[in-house]
């Protein structure tokens, strides 16, 4: 496992530094509009942006890479992340916000392609999985760890955004001097939504749950948080526990999905998330147990993706299944691009308790929608289940990964 790594270290040192450096942007922003008397539902359209970017680039940058090349488009994404990650300290108005968080997603979809691919070149049948699961934990472990940063602009307000940047423009410096070999990028075709929706309804209906509700998390979590009286540092805390709860439960809950039906377990993750975030809306004042149910939100919340993923594989064929996972990333991104919206309305309309208490009417109709599934659909047979693959829902590249373990797996049977 260890040989396998240090084959491709040089690439997971730029996205832990990238993730380090961008991960705690969204929680930034949303505090200092928040700061400036910003209304939540504008504080929740510059959230969507964000993800919209992510979206757009996910479609747009991979004629670009395949032209120029892996390196130099890699710089490229992220010397103009880095200029945007400057740019806020400018002027702060919502508008302007807005735009970089849009240009913010693009860069990032960029950056995801880029590493995604080259990881899946270094890749061999035996090594995938291992590497999909650094992979995650650099991924991870820099956006959590990236949360203490804002701990920094207490007395320099511009000095978390200079550090976003001296961290972004840093993560150029290990693949610049790499010597992994650049790869032949494939373009992955998705499924269209109504395919998708054929071959697995809940999956679709799952991914685009778990987005909304992640969406309204990220985009107004940090708010959330500081309307109920905590400073900047249990900002901090509390978006990490939700990071590490995430990341904590992915792999028990798969592996319990892989000796149940895989659609019970997804119910009760949905109904254990509505739960929690009942819990959470009812909140009046900070108390301890609030970091507690952000990291069971986290670690039920962040598994529904993989396991909508898994769940859909299930009833997809091998040759499926790569652009089926693709086409699930971007159901995912609509998602959310639409949470924040819907989160911010929420908190406009009720308050503080908005936004848990909007999650959770999002999170009731993904359990009824679930349960109905449960109830007209056959479940899978334990045979033609597959394994499942705890996942990042970064761009339709990282499927890819994803499937080609798959293949090995179903081999290995």
């Amino acid at each position: 496992m260890f040989a396998s790594l240090v084959s491709v270290r040089t690439l997971l040192v730029a996205i832990f530094v990238i993730m380090a450096g961008s991960g705690f942007l969204s929680t930034l922003v949303s505090i200092r509009l928040e700061a400036a008397g910003t209304s939540a539902f504008a504080i929740g359209l510059v959230a969507a942006a964000y993800f919209a970017g992510l979206t757009i680039g996910s479609l747009r940058v991979t004629p670009l890479i395949a032209r120029v090349g892996h390196i130099r488009s890699f710089a490229a994404f992220v010397s103009i992340f880095s200029a945007s990650g400057l740019a806020y300290s400018i002027t702060m108005t919502a508008p302007f916000w807005g735009i970089l968080r849009l240009i913010d997603g693009f860069m990032m979809a960029g950056v995801f392609v880029c590493l995604e691919s080259w990881l899946n070149r270094q890749a061999s049948a035996k090594t995938r999985s291992s590497i999909l699961a650094a992979y995650m934990i650099a991924l991870y472990g820099g956006q959590a760890l990236g949360q203490f940063l804002l701990n920094l602009g207490a007395e320099r307000p511009s000095l978390p955004f200079v550090i976003a940047a001296i961290l972004l423009s840093l993560s150029v410096v290990p693949v610049v001097l790499t010597r992994i070999d650049q790869p032949r990028l494939e373009y992955v075709e998705p499924f269209s939504l109504k395919q998708l929706y054929a071959a697995s309804p809940l999956g679709v209906i799952g991914v685009l749950t778990t987005g909304a509700i992640l969406g309204a998390f990220y985009a107004l979590g940090a708010v959330f948080v500081q309307r109920l009286g905590m400073g900047i540092a249990e900002v901090a805390f509390f978006t990490s526990c939700v990071i590490g709860g995430g990341v904590a439960l992915q792999w028990p809950l798969g592996l319990l999905s892989d000796r149940f039906d895989r659609r019970a377990v997804i119910v009760a993750c949905l109904l254990i998330v509505l739960a929690v975030s009942i819990s959470l809306a009812l909140f009046a004042a900070p108390d301890l147990r609030l970091f507690v149910l952000g990291a069971l939100f986290g670690g039920f919340a962040f598994a529904l993706y993989p396991l909508c993923v898994a769940h859909s594989n299930d009833h997809l064929s091998e040759e499926q299944r790569v652009g089926a996972s693709s086409g699930l990333v971007l159901a995912y991104s609509a998602g959310a691009v639409a949470g924040p919206m819907i989160g911010s309305a929420g908190m406009q309309a009720f308050g503080v308790q908005g936004l848990f208490g909007t999650i959770a009417v999002i999170a009731l109709g993904g359990v009824i929608f679930a349960l109905w599934r449960l109830i007209v659909g056959k479940p899978v047979e334990a045979a033609d289940q597959q394994s499942f693959q705890a996942l990042p829902r970064t761009t339709p590249m990282v499927a890819m990964l994803e499937a080609d373990h798959e293949e090995h797996v179903s081999n290995d049977k």
